[in-house]
């Protein structure tokens, strides 16, 4: 048990990135910008849309591979969601670029088109509740809905940051979490030993007192069997006489 225990230490628990908000609306952003390059930015003529694709891409990958090397190394998995907010920043910058390039308009507060977007996309994280509308969008509908996923994605991301960066200040990486696991193994079984060797003594002196009561009860039962035996031989011996008196009378 107490290796099991050790070895849970070592390895933390593996996050599940789907139910994860960020990761969701990271999906969304991707999906979202590979729909948007496939509408409005030419195959061939515009070097944006890889970039574009790309960066949307590095976010929710490095989001995942992220969380899966938290099981051994949070530096590890700080460095790559800190690779995934910068990639973000790209994708934001190149749809703001694009709004600025075309002369379109940004959604500003105080607009109803502005709290419209802001409410849907605080609240609606999968790709389900964002996808019919890839179709539907102007390219400022989509650029507007993008850069206001890509602020709530980096918010959210900066949260769960901040509580890893906390949790690698009070518990370490995988090398201190391997110094704890080993020493604290080291040290139960200092401590059974230590216990083993006290109650030796103990145990050595209830096993003769416990030979010396099988000793005692051994010589009594000798004692019983021999008296025993006298008493029966001792009958035995009388019987025959008294047969063979009777015999000689007969």
């Amino acid at each position: 048990m107490a290796e099991t225990s050790n070895a849970q230490h070592v390895l933390k628990s593996q996050a599940n990135w789907d139910a994860l908000y960020f990761y969701q609306k990271s999906d969304v952003i991707y999906q979202l910008a590979f729909a948007f390059c496939d509408r409005f930015i030419h195959l061939y003529k515009d070097r944006t849309r890889d970039q574009v694709i790309q960066a949307a891409r590095s976010c929710k990958q490095n989001i995942v591979e992220g969380l899966a090397d938290g099981v051994a190394s949070t530096e590890m998995q700080l460095k790559l969601l800190n690779v995934a907010r910068a990639s973000l920043k790209e994708l934001r910058e190149d749809f703001e670029d694009y709004i600025k390039s075309r002369h379109l308009q940004f959604f500003i507060s105080g607009e109803p088109r502005y709290a419209d977007m802001l409410n849907y996309c605080r609240y609606h994280n999968r790709l389900s509740d964002y996808e019919p509308f890839f179709a539907q969008w102007t390219d400022e509908q989509m650029c507007n809905y993008a850069i206001t996923l890509c602020h709530f994605i980096d918010r959210m991301m900066m949260s769960f940051l901040k509580k890893l960066e906390q949790e690698f200040i009070t518990e370490g990486g995988i090398k201190e979490r391997m110094h704890r696991a080993r020493t604290g193994y080291r040290q139960q079984q200092d401590e059974r030993l230590k216990q083993l060797e006290t109650e030796l003594p103990r145990l050595k002196q209830s096993l003769a007192e416990a030979q010396a009561e099988a000793a005692k009860w051994k010589a009594a039962f000798e004692n019983l069997k021999q008296r025993a035996l006298k008493m029966y031989y001792g009958k035995e011996e009388e019987i025959k006489r008294l047969k063979e008196q009777l015999g000689e009378e007969i």
